[in-house]
């Protein structure tokens, strides 16, 4: 197969220092990555700013805010049998981007924002056959907001997971994830690392690519 995989965090500048961001350490999706590269595929990864080695035999595309990313996954998807969107996208960026660093005597009080695109449901026109993963890292019980996106952005599996855990939240190297589909009820994993959850999500696209 060919999958496109995003991960890791966009950072959404208020000026050359300060941007808005979230705590997103690329692993999960660079893990991804890796289990897909290890089974043959061809592997792109789209990477917000983050601090890992490019996996063997990944082409790698590094990006910034969430614009950057979904311009990336616009280019990038025709050519892709698969879209994993691992990703931690801004919601959020600033009204207005200054070019130079503001003063503390001018910052503003309140700072202006403007939703950023939901990246899989600007894209799912784009879908057609292609096989499209999403995240749920939510806190509390994930399932019910995995079940939302699961529906509401088109997705044949969403993998949920609750970053208060302990061992299945960020800058960590293991994970504890349910697997949800349209057709057949969620599937817990044990705690495992992110590799090993890595080589579930693409076990699970080989599967549904044979058919089995």
């Amino acid at each position: 197969m060919k999958l496109l995989v995003t991960a890791g965090p966009t950072r959404e500048y208020l000026d050359p220092v300060r941007f808005l961001s979230n705590r997103s350490s690329g692993k999960m999706g660079f893990a991804v990555a890796q289990a897909a590269a290890e089974r043959g595929h061809a592997v792109t990864l789209v990477a917000g700013p983050v601090a890992l080695p490019t996996p063997g035999h990944v082409s790698r595309v590094d990006v910034v805010s969430a614009l950057d990313m979904l311009a990336a996954v616009r280019r990038l998807l025709a050519d892709q049998d698969a879209l994993v969107m691992c990703a931690a996208v801004a919601d959020w960026r600033p009204k207005t981007q200054s070019v130079v660093k503001l003063k503390k005597a001018e910052m503003p009080p309140a700072i202006g924002l403007e939703p950023n695109p939901d990246i899989l449901k600007t894209v799912y026109p784009l879908k057609e056959g292609r096989l499209f993963v999403g995240f749920a890292a939510e806190t509390g019980d994930p399932l019910a907001e995995a079940q939302r996106k699961l529906t509401g952005k088109g997705l044949d599996l969403i993998v949920a997971n609750d970053v208060t855990r302990p061992g299945a939240g960020f800058e960590v190297d293991t994970n504890l994830v349910t697997f949800l589909t349209a057709a057949e009820p969620p599937r817990t994993l044990p705690l495992q690392s992110k590799l090993d959850v890595g080589r579930a999500i693409v076990a699970w696209l080989e599967q549904r690519v044979s058919g089995l």
